[in-house]
């Protein structure tokens, strides 16, 4: 993938009056430039891109991937506060799956029936309930929070997972990755800023759960991807979570607006390109070279949020979310050390909400 495709210089006759440059006309491109070359061979600017972006290096494909992923990431949790603040989370949630399902309604019909054939029914089942739990909370936390709160406190999903491997994978966790886990956690009661009376936000704790609930489904995708195709994996999120929201969507409907259909497809478009980009990044590229390229949604979230919502981060939630991402950051650095990866396939590393 790092090698650079072929030029296409030699099919065209050196010889030719057309191809000199002229540096009085502003046209430099010589017989031998690619410029020139593809020019003469009639190549459009977008195949022209698509060869030098071929041409990086597979790390750089990745960081460019998992970027656009942050940024799609937070534009679709400002397009879920937007349409929250009239709409309830089980409309929301049932109108993205919808949107979600159409856009991959070909390659599921494709599969069929074989994309409905699972090894593991159970673990499909489970899968469906914390996935929709982890959306339900996650997406009721982005109505009612700060989008930078709720970006960090999100990014705990990975000390959960550090904790779920050990009793659902049998992992093996020294004392590097616990004490990151703690300062972690640490991190999160920080930006939790329990009152004298123990009181805590329901909806940062809202958040928390929905974190855990993505760890949990992390975990499940390990052992899944060794038994069920990707197809397989996808059709039964995509379907059964749009079913399970559709009676309380339906209970709690509110005719929405044109502006809010608008807002409530453009959620189903983007959520749906923002989880492409994630797992195309993780093809790309290793998971320790760009990782920690994902934390730059909180810094999407936290221009995003003074701008629209006009939502300044407070002084502990940005100590604790520096402490969140360190410690996150140091776990995925220790199972580079140790050879191990997050995830067994891109599916699983790339999931998120």
């Amino acid at each position: 993938m790092n090698k650079a495709p072929s030029s296409e210089a030699g099919d065209a006759d050196p010889s030719s009056s057309d191809s000199k440059p002229d540096p009085e006309n502003g046209n430099s491109a010589g017989p031998n430039s690619p410029t020139g070359a593809d020019e003469r061979a009639g190549v459009s600017w977008t195949a022209r891109l698509g060869q030098r972006l071929a041409a990086l290096p597979t790390n750089t494909i990745g960081a460019l991937w998992i970027l656009q992923a942050a940024f799609l990431f937070t534009i679709m949790s400002t397009l879920i506060k937007l349409a929250g603040s009239d709409l309830s989370v089980f409309q929301i949630l049932a109108v993205r799956q919808a949107v979600m399902v159409l856009i991959v309604a070909p390659r599921i019909i494709r599969g069929l029936p074989t994309s409905l054939a699972t090894k593991r029914p159970d673990l499909q089942v489970a899968r469906i309930v914390f996935a929709t739990t982890a959306m339900l909370c996650g997406f009721t936390a982005i109505i009612e929070l700060p989008l930078a709160d709720v970006t960090a406190l999100s990014f705990s999903k990975t000390f959960f997972l550090t904790i779920f491997a050990i009793f659902f994978l049998g992992e093996t966790v020294g004392i590097h990755r616990w004490g990151a886990t703690i300062v972690g956690f640490l991190g999160v009661l920080l930006m939790l800023r329990p009152e004298g009376d123990g009181f805590i936000d329901p909806f940062a704790l809202l958040a928390i759960i929905g974190a855990a609930c993505a760890g949990l489904v992390m975990v499940i995708l390990r052992i899944l991807t060794k038994t069920d195709s990707p197809t397989t994996i996808l059709t039964y999120q995509a379907v059964f979570v749009g079913l399970i929201m559709a009676g309380p969507a339906i209970y709690t409907w509110k005719a929405p607006s044109l502006e809010e259909w608008g807002l409530l497809i453009m959620i189903g478009v983007v959520s749906w390109a923002a989880q492409m980009s994630n797992i195309k990044a993780f093809r790309a590229g290793e998971a320790t070279a760009i990782a920690s390229l994902d934390y730059t949604r909180l810094l999407y979230a936290t221009i995003i949020g003074a701008l629209v919502f006009s939502q300044w981060p407070s002084v502990e939630t940005l100590i604790g979310a520096g402490i969140i991402i360190a410690a996150s950051m140091y776990t995925v650095r220790r199972e580079a050390v140790r050879g191990r990866q997050l995830a067994r396939a891109a599916e699983g590393r790339g999931y998120n909400n």
